[in-house]
């Protein structure tokens, strides 16, 4: 394996962000009883992970991966526009904001 030093590749950030995404469509489902919540936490959460996955094996191979965070940051920050609630629609798209930028340094 080589060695990257200490830098994190950008792949796990895109893992957690995966984890990130499922868990609250699962979460929303578990308080809410909001099945939306679920398929759409699971489905964005599965879209993401495979663009990390994509990323772990080509790290020019974003295009999965943004799209997928680029449209999940669209819908959440209308929703947070909207409602002013941090949790979660704040938390979803300031978590896209934070790969992007993480993208754009490394």
């Amino acid at each position: 394996m080589p060695d990257t030093g200490s830098v994190v590749p950008l792949h796990w950030f895109g893992f957690g962000y995966a984890a990130l995404v499922a868990s609250g469509g699962i979460i929303g489902y578990v308080k809410a009883g909001s099945v939306p919540s679920l398929a759409a936490g699971l489905l964005f959460g599965s879209l993401a992970g495979l663009g990390a996955y994509q990323l772990s094996q080509d790290p020019r191979n974003v295009w999965v991966f943004l799209a997928t965070s680029g449209t999940l940051a669209g819908i959440m920050g209308m929703r947070f526009y909207n409602s002013g609630k941090f949790m979660p629609a704040g938390l979803i798209a300031g978590a896209r904001y934070f790969n992007l930028l993480l993208f754009f340094t490394m």
